[in-house]
């Protein structure tokens, strides 16, 4: 937070041509001290929030952003915020509630990917190293932003923790809370879905001595069915709300009194071509699809989102930037695939006499196998479908593996951290001896307990793999802050 305060006070904003909606409030004194200190917060698409929070959907584009991150700052600028009501305007409160909702659910996310790791790695040292490599996530400046990844991967690392220690209702209420913040949240689905199938199936392989006491198949099934229906209808139904609301609010303007529209932002909608509720009585195109979906539609007309749409000339510097992330997921997705490829073509669904002691641990865990599914799904989607750029931050709110990948590689090959144990405990290494060990076996004084840190203050010791990985998370790190906090093209 001070350094893109810093950054917005040395670089010049750069002129984007972004959505910018006219203040029409007059700034005050302390409205001034806000923007000055926050403003880097509120670039690109953090506009569309501010604006939604403050003044609802009122041009059909702002139905892109799903309703429970505004709602969440209008609640707290509102709410908590409001003995500065005379202080400041509304973007300010606004801004202020931004900065705390998204530094906490950073946090939160931070802790529940701690959890997760714990139940899912079986490690606690990596566990806890991705947890720090997520404080340092390549796509931070977003988790910090006036975006809704913090809220996003809170939400969805929270559910799959929960999925993990069996709490499978919380799961999915938080998996359904998910899916209101962002549109890929609808993936989300799956984990519960595999979660009740590899139960379903790992029951028919049950031993012929505890058949007599299950119920019959036909009643497994029907539960089965009975359960993945509801699941589905669960996490959908925020997203399909909302797509009715839209088309209540678009398609029939009639339904309900609409407010007056400020002249300011009439003329913004004249200028731009932006399209308000029964502009000029005339109906948007998407109104008389089969399937309304305003969010698809917005998608496609508006930013030409599709299958191989960005693959350009002129799009090779974007592709670049998303070259690093897209290498370590496919990397993870070939480590885990060839670490266990008899796992991967049965999908997880065979009861092996060898897995039923004591799990594996580590990146190459059977548990792991629908993380990976999931992140490959998401890289393989975003990479040919979406602007290709944003694939930093879509896959680093939405999947652990990209941090849980990058703590296996770096627990694996850094002899830095070969005093780090596999297990749950940490224990001495099985050869040699760590390289920040005195030589009574004790840990040298002032050595951090912070394994991060400690990598970086021992930068010319570590090895060249440690330095890439470490150099693309603190790189993009660095540049997202001065480079999206002043309206430069970022991922």
């Amino acid at each position: 937070l001070s350094l893109q305060a810093l950054f917005n006070l040395l670089i010049p904003d750069h002129a984007a041509d972004a959505f910018s909606p006219p203040q029409l409030s007059e700034a005050g004194p302390w409205d001034a001290v806000v923007e000055r200190l926050l403003g880097g917060l509120s670039r690109w698409d953090a506009e569309h929030f501010l604006f939604i929070a403050e003044r609802g959907y009122l041009y059909e584009h702002n139905c892109a952003f799903l309703p429970l991150y505004p709602l969440s700052l209008r609640a707290a600028a509102a709410g908590l915020l409001w003995p500065l009501d005379r202080l400041l305007r509304p973007r300010s409160r606004l801004l202020l509630a931004a900065a705390g909702l998204s530094s906490l659910c950073s946090v939160l996310a931070a802790a529940a990917l701690y959890g997760l790791g714990r139940a899912t790695l079986r490690s606690r040292p990596v566990a806890f190293l991705a947890a720090l490599l997520f404080s340092l996530s390549p796509a931070s400046v977003f988790l910090a932003a006036a975006y809704s990844e913090s809220m996003f991967a809170c939400l969805a690392f929270g559910a799959m923790w929960q999925l993990e220690r069996g709490q499978s209702w919380l799961s999915g209420l938080l998996f359904c809370l998910a899916s209101g913040v962002r549109a890929n949240g609808l993936l989300n689905a799956g984990f519960l879905l595999y979660c009740r199938g590899k139960r379903f199936a790992l029951r028919l392989q049950a031993p012929p001595g505890s058949v007599g006491k299950l119920p019959p198949l036909w009643k497994q099934l029907l539960s089965l069915v009975s359960s993945a229906v509801l699941v589905c209808a669960g996490i959908f139904l925020p997203f399909a709300l909302f797509q009715f609301y839209a088309y209540l609010r678009f398609c029939e303007p009639g339904t309900g009194p609409e407010p007056s529209v400020p002249q300011p932002l009439l003329q913004l909608a004249r200028d731009r071509g932006y399209r308000l509720a029964a502009m000029d009585g005339v109906k948007p195109p998407w109104c008389s699809q089969r399937f309304p979906l305003v969010y698809s539609y917005i998608q496609d007309s508006y930013w030409d989102v599709g299958f191989l749409r960005y693959f350009r000339l002129r799009q090779i510097p974007n592709f670049l930037l998303a070259l690093p992330v897209t290498l370590l997921g496919s990397w993870a997705a070939w480590t885990y695939v060839t670490a266990n490829p008899r796992h991967c073509l049965t999908l997880g669904l065979e009861r092996r006499k060898s897995e039923e002691g004591k799990p594996r641990a580590g990146f190459c865990s059977p548990a792991l196998f629908v993380y990976v599914v999931h992140a490959t799904a998401l890289l393989v989607f975003g990479f040919f479908c979406m602007h290709v750029q944003v694939l930093t931050r879509f896959l680093g709110s939405s999947s652990p593996i990209l941090y849980w990948f990058s703590a296996h590689l770096l627990q694996e090959h850094e002899p830095l951290l070969r005093s780090e144990g596999t297990g749950d405990q940490t224990v001495a290494p099985h050869t040699g001896k760590s390289l920040l060990a005195s030589p009574d076996g004790s840990r040298c004084r002032g050595t951090p307990e912070n394994p991060v840190v400690r990598l970086l203050l021992n930068c010319r010791l570590i090895t060249p793999l440690s330095k890439c990985l470490l150099g693309f998370f603190l790189s993009y790190w660095l540049l997202g802050l001065m480079l999206h906090c002043n309206f430069w093209p970022w991922t």
